[in-house]
Formats: structure tokens, C-alpha cells, sequence
């Protein structure tokens, strides 16, 4: 019985816990524009102590219903439909990035993963810092095949880090799109929104053809009230966006997000 009542208790806490976390992870991400997800995956291993390769799946099904929703919010018309070069271009990279980073996340071991994983959280946290530093709202003026092969190059390197984080790649794509192809910020959004979807589907496609996306469906709990958080979190977040200065929080962030990935790493050498 008193197994039982114990069981209970730590369900009950990890459901707290899943729905908070992505409240709060996803109001951060709000207030600069972003999902949150490459937060939310220490997240998952560092506090709701979930293996490495399982907390990835479960970042790229959150990040999923997450766009789904978000998408939703947004919109489709027809000025998005004239940018639809934009998501082929990208897309054709992601897609293929997104199949090869699966490969890999599934063919090495646990300490390599995280090893990789330590990286290219570094590289995002030095991502959001720059935007202190750097104005991404400039467009450079390129040959139209340069600008494809370079948004090609650019698509699979954001398809492979969205396998491997488990993340949209919000941050890394609308820079992209407004340096390459010229768009605001908010249809850059948007188009990034067009992306991560099928970019998200192939890689949990991927990972449930190597039979790995069954082995999360046992982290429900996680599922549901993660995304439910994320989405309320997200929602917060955004009607603060643009209110709070977003340079500084995104500045917190990426010492944050260092820090995470520390913890994650010093873990694979204990």
C-alpha cells in the first residue's frame, strides 16, 4: 500500500514537474520570439532525469505539437504562399540533415551523444548572445544560385542540430531567412514555423523506422503535460514579447543554456 501511495506521489510530482517546466521554459522562449526547446532538453536529463537519446525523441514530439499549435495561431495566406521558394530551399536541406543526424544520434554511444550534444548547445548559446552584438535584420544581396546553395548548406546543418537537440531550430532559421532571402522578423517566423513541421515529422519518422520513438511512448505523462505547459508557457511569453527587453533575457539565456550544457556534459565523464 505504501508502495502504491509512493508510486503515486512521484507520478503526481513528475506531472507537476513536466507541466511547470514547460510553463517556464516556454515563457522564456516567448519573450524572445523562440519555442524553448534547446532549454528544455537539459531540462528532460538533467531534472526529470530522462536518457539522453529518449529526452531527444521527447524534445522533438513537445517541439511538434508546439509548432502545430503555433502555426495554428499564425496563420496561413496568401503573402506566406509566395515566400513558398523560402521553405522548399530550406527544406530540402532540413530533410536531409534531419535523416542524417537521426543516423547518427542512433549509431554511437551515450558519451559521445552527449559529447555532441555538449557542443552544439554551446554554439546556440553563443547564437543568442550575438544578438547583442549583431544586427540580423540586414539582408546580404547574393547571386539567386549562391542564395540557394547557401540556404541548401544552411538547411542541412539546421536539419541535422534539430535531430540532435530535439528542437524547432526557430533560432537558427529566421536569422537565416532574414539574411538570405529578406523578409521581416514575423514572416520569417512564420516561414520558420513551415520548416521545423516536416522537418520535426521526418526526424521522428527516422527515429521510429530505427524502433526508437516506441521506446518514449511509456513517458506520457512527460508528453502531455510538458506540451501543455510549453503552450501555455508560450502563449505567456509572447504577450510579453517585445514589453521586456528581449537583448538582456536572451543575453541570461545564453549563460543559462552554457551552464546547462556543462552540467550535461560533466555527467558524461562521471
Amino acid at each position: 500500500m505504501k508502495s502504491q501511495q509512493k508510486f503515486s506521489k512521484n507520478k503526481i510530482s513528475l506531472k507537476t514537474k513536466s507541466f511547470l517546466g514547460g510553463v517556464t521554459i516556454g515563457s522564456l522562449g516567448g519573450l524572445i520570439g523562440l519555442g524553448g526547446a534547446e532549454f528544455r532538453l537539459p531540462f528532460l536529463v538533467g531534472v526529470l532525469k530522462v536518457d539522453t537519446l529518449h529526452a531527444i525523441i521527447l524534445n522533438l514530439l513537445i517541439s511538434l505539437v508546439t509548432v502545430i499549435f503555433a502555426l495554428a495561431f499564425r496563420g496561413i495566406d496568401a503573402h506566406i504562399l509566395s515566400y513558398s521558394y523560402v521553405v522548399l530551399n530550406l527544406l530540402f536541406g532540413t530533410l536531409m540533415g534531419a535523416w542524417i543526424g537521426v543516423n547518427f544520434a542512433t549509431g554511437v554511444n551515450k558519451e559521445t551523444l552527449n559529447t555532441y550534444i555538449f557542443y552544439l548547445l554551446i554554439f546556440l548559446s553563443i547564437v543568442l548572445f550575438s544578438h547583442i552584438f549583431l544586427d540580423f535584420t540586414q539582408t546580404i544581396r547574393l547571386p539567386y544560385i549562391l542564395q540557394l546553395s547557401i540556404g541548401f548548406i544552411a538547411g542541412l546543418g539546421i536539419g541535422i542540430i534539430s535531430s540532435l537537440l530535439g528542437v524547432a531550430g526557430g533560432e537558427l532559421l529566421i536569422p537565416t531567412i532574414i539574411l538570405l532571402y529578406g523578409t521581416d522578423i514575423k514572416l520569417a517566423g512564420t516561414l520558420s514555423l513551415a520548416i521545423s513541421l516536416p522537418t520535426l515529422i521526418v526526424s521522428l519518422f527516422k527515429y521510429h523506422k530505427n524502433n526508437r520513438l516506441i521506446e518514449v511512448l511509456t513517458f506520457k505523462n512527460i508528453i502531455i503535460f510538458m506540451a501543455l505547459g510549453s503552450i501555455l508557457g508560450a502563449f505567456l511569453g509572447s504577450l510579453l514579447f517585445g514589453i521586456v527587453n528581449a537583448l538582456f533575457i536572451e543575453a541570461g539565456l545564453s549563460f543559462i543554456l552554457l551552464f546547462s550544457a556543462y552540467k550535461l556534459f560533466k555527467k558524461t565523464k562521471t
